[in-house]
């Protein structure tokens, strides 16, 4: 078991990891969109889906994975009418459509408009 760790994501704001990898696989937490670079959270949920897919890339890349390895995600929005404009900026990274669950929560953290989790194999 080892924890994953990168500067190209945001750094944990609790008691967490960014990841773990077991085995063949990473398991990343959920990612807001912080940009890792200077801490900002673009406007909009299209660039807020964005960064969130950018920083779960960056993650599995410390894995050796990438997110066509991606097998399941969980998906959480602020505002369900958001996700006609998610599913928009999610699809271009997750060009496998892995299983996903996504659902409405009341809040996320620093008052995002959504987190992306995920589940990748590590290809050896």
């Amino acid at each position: 078991m080892k924890i994953l760790e990168t500067t190209k994501a945001p750094g944990a704001i609790g008691p967490y990891s960014q990841g773990y990898q077991i085995d063949n696989f990473a398991f990343t937490s959920g990612q807001i969109p912080v940009n890792p670079e200077d801490g900002s959270v673009p406007e909009g949920i299209s660039l807020q889906a964005e960064q969130s897919c950018k920083n779960v890339k960056a993650i599995l890349e410390s894995a050796g994975t990438k997110i066509e390895n991606v097998f399941k995600t969980t998906c959480f929005l602020a505002d369900m009418g958001d996700f006609a404009a998610f599913n928009e900026v999610y699809a271009k990274y997750f060009k496998s459509n892995p299983a996903r669950s996504c659902v409405a929560v009341k809040e996320l953290p620093k008052g995002v408009l959504c987190e992306i989790e995920a589940i990748a194999v590590i290809s050896k």
